[in-house]
């Protein structure tokens, strides 16, 4: 009887009836799987775009099962139902296991016709108690540890969809496939679900540090760029500067103030038309002159660009008549209900470019060059990128890539990699695009995730450190907030002034620190705000601008150690925002810390988020000894301290004594 196991050196196929699987080796320590019916074929849309070197890896094939062995990782295949388990060589430690949920059907992967030769896909994995679930993206349910929770595999406005876990107990795992979907962390099992697909496909890592996952997915999926050094200082943006004039007068009074600012930010409706990608002459009459006297003052300028394309724009017929713009599969273009323009303030159905189809890529950047990049601008804020589509059912969409069901998650990587790509080709080295949303590999592409539109609430700013620390342990590195939230926030009141003064001391340690919100009193045009209250540092009463201006001159100080962990991050896959236990695995505690993080290596913060507090207690982690920033009082870690946090500062402490404040001259 033949046997079902095929091997060649470097990969493992089992086959039963029409039920195909395959696992070769994909970088050190991992693993990638593929299964389907018939055939495993190359080539799909995924986060795993280029094999990495050759692994040395071992195959071998016994009457009952087989094996692939590569560095940490032991990968078996029972021969009778093909069942997969996965080892650590080093301990035989189980890893992860598959399991069906009935002895019967359906079974561990399960495969659900679905038309056009996909698949509704499932795959099942045994559940272990105390497994602890970090990543998956950003998520706003308030939780950093995600076993127990099921997240939907969908791209929505603050919720980012990346299908990275990294576990407890010592593996990572990625599930390789931009479908709609949904993946359950049960106490009874957990289950990856692809609503449509061509075959399962998911990669594997084991380590034996967190940090010893996040660096071999960077490898797998793409590490990031080098940090521009003109995004390191305060972004100021708020909901919306309407013209030229007011966004001048509010840069030259930062410079007046001799308030440090690299960046300000030109919102969304500074067009005529949604995908004009253009300034309306109206009330941006010389962007070129303005481009030129902020540089003079040493701040750049970003621009918003949505993917959003009205009909009433002069590039919406050449991309429906060239292909490039999303459709339905009864061909429909519009998805979405927008106010535009004068003519049509109450809303006109607007479509989006089609960013998985490499020529509406390049022709979005013909836009963007001719009416951006050729007046200086650089720096570009990719707005409502999930896309933003009202209803948002990409089960009727049709992409170039493929049906909607079956890519729609990959849609904000590739319009990221668009503008990185043709940015670079312009001879850029430091491109950074401002994100609402991103996938798996988007790193590559030097974006910054941001939370999206949250509420202006202490609960929210517990939340987003939490949503901050999985994009952490999801493979971004960049990441920021709105300061204050986005929906709402009196600037006369001065509660809310405590949570912007709170907000920016926990955003002054973010790789970007921007300031955005659509304050009181809120302007509304048909659906969405259109104007709001200010949002400048001088906004919020003379007790929170000190407050902020001391933390924006910690920050100016920090620029240079905030570079250099960056730097170092490039090559370590290690993010800025780091959890406890990236830097100290073997503390027990620190697994359970979510409202404290590491600030690259040497600093540890800790951020108040309850209103009215002036003291925080802060966990030291084993390992290391610290020193409050301040009061040079010195800790052994292993404990915990109550520390006070008055209103002016944040509780911060330096590891080992390291000098993370040495002189701005010496690195700028």
């Amino acid at each position: 009887m033949p046997s079902v196991f095929t091997r060649t050196p470097n990969r493992l196929r089992w086959r039963h009836g029409h039920h195909v699987l395959e696992i070769e080796p994909w970088g050190p320590d991992s693993v990638r799987v593929r299964a389907g019916v018939h055939r495993v074929t190359d080539g799909l849309p995924g986060a795993l775009e280029a094999p990495p070197p050759a692994a040395a890896a071992v195959v071998e094939v016994h009457d009952t099962h087989a094996t692939l062995t590569n560095g940490l990782l032991r990968i078996t295949v029972a021969a009778d139902d093909g069942l997969v388990s996965a080892e650590r060589t080093d301990t035989g430690e189980e890893l992860l296991r598959e399991e069906p949920p009935h002895f019967w059907w359906p079974g561990a992967r399960h495969f659900e016709a679905s038309g056009g030769d996909t698949y509704r896909i499932e795959q099942r994995f045994a559940a272990y108690d105390g497994e602890r679930v970090h990543g998956l993206g950003q998520h706003g349910h308030g939780r950093f540890d995600q076993k127990g929770t099921v997240q939907e595999l969908q791209q929505r406005n603050g919720e980012v969809s990346i299908p990275f876990a990294v576990s407890s107990r010592g593996y990572g795992f990625l599930w390789n496939n931009p479908a709609v979907g949904r993946v359950e962390f049960a106490a009874n099992g957990t289950r990856w679900v692809a609503d449509r697909a061509r075959q399962l496909d998911y990669w594997l890592t084991a380590g034996r540090t967190p940090a010893e996952i996040l660096a071999h997915y960077a490898d797998a999926t793409g590490h990031a760029p080098a940090f521009p050094r003109w995004a390191s200082g305060l972004w100021q943006s708020k909901l919306r500067y309407r013209d030229q004039a007011e966004l001048l007068d509010v840069a030259r009074e930062y410079v007046r103030r001799g308030l440090p600012l690299s960046v300000i930010v030109v919102d969304y409706l500074h067009w005529r038309n949604l995908g004009d990608w253009d300034f309306d002459r109206r009330h941006w009459p010389d962007p070129r002159g303005m481009v030129e006297e902020l540089r003079s003052l040493g701040i750049e300028l970003a621009v918003s660009v949505w993917p959003s394309v009205s009909p009433l724009s002069a590039a919406y017929a050449e991309l429906r008549d060239a292909g490039q713009l999303v459709a339905t599969y009864n061909g429909v273009t519009q998805h979405g209900d927008w106010p535009d323009t004068d003519e049509a303030p109450e809303g006109i159905g607007v479509a989006f470019y089609d960013a998985t189809d490499p020529a509406a890529r390049a022709a979005l950047w013909d836009r963007l060059q001719e009416h951006y990049y050729k007046l200086g601008i650089r720096a570009f804020w990719l707005d409502a990128c999930e896309p933003e589509m009202r209803p948002g059912h990409p089960h009727n969409l049709s992409y170039a890539a493929g049906p909607g069901s079956e890519v729609a998650n990959l849609y904000p990587r590739e319009h990221a990699r668009g503008v990185h790509e043709h940015l670079t080709e312009q001879g850029e080295t430091e491109v950074l695009s401002l994100v609402r949303s991103a996938w798996a590999g988007s790193q590559k592409y030097g974006v910054a995730l941001w939370s999206g539109d949250i509420p202006a609430t202490f609960e929210a700013l517990a939340d987003s450190i939490r949503a901050g620390l999985n994009v952490a342990m999801s493979g971004i590195p960049w990441w920021t907030t709105d300061i204050g939230g986005f929906h709402g926030g009196d600037p006369d009141d001065e509660d809310y002034r405590e949570l912007m003064v709170r907000w920016f001391q926990f955003a002054v340690f973010c790789p970007l620190l921007r300031l955005h919100g659509h304050r009181e009193p809120r302007i509304f045009h048909g659906p969405i705000g259109v104007g709001g209250g200010p949002n400048e540092i001088w906004s919020y009463g003379e007790r929170a601008e000190a407050a902020m201006t001391s933390g924006l001159a910690l920050r100016e100080l920090l620029r240079p150690y905030i570079h250099r962990q960056l730097a170092a991050g490039r090559d370590s896959g290690l993010p800025l925002i780091r959890p406890l236990l990236l830097e100290f695995p073997d503390d027990a505690t620190g697994w359970d810390i979510d409202d404290q993080f590491l600030c690259g290596r040497d600093l540890l913060v800790a951020p108040v988020v309850r209103p009215g507090a002036r003291e925080r207690r802060v966990y030291l982690p084993a390992g290391a000894d610290w020193t409050l920033h301040g009061a040079g009082t010195v800790h052994r870690g292993g404990g915990w301290v109550t520390v006070p946090a008055p209103l002016e500062s944040v509780p911060l402490f330096v590891r080992d004594q390291a000098d993370p404040f040495i002189s701005v001259r010496e690195e700028r």
